[in-house]
């Protein structure tokens, strides 16, 4: 296998971190709308940690596509 192989397979390993991410912010939006539904006065404090949590998760996912085109810029 040549040296360009194996960086496209690490950028490919790279961007599976988007399946992580989505998978993350999907299970916090479900958590996040079961508690307003259990507890709607609670719905700011509840919204504001899962929009930084979100954030947080998709921070990731962005740092895998940004190792995935350095990698793709060095074949």
């Amino acid at each position: 296998m040549t040296n360009a192989g194996l960086i496209a397979i690490g950028a490919g390993i790279a961007i599976l971190t988007g399946f992580g991410a989505g998978i993350g912010i999907g299970i916090a939006a479900s958590k996040a709308a079961e508690g307003v539904s259990r507890n709607p006065e609670a719905s700011g404090k509840i919204l504001t940690n899962t929009l930084i949590l979100s954030t947080l998760a998709e921070v990731t996912a962005i740092y895998g596509l940004v190792v995935a085109i350095m990698l793709i810029g060095k074949m």
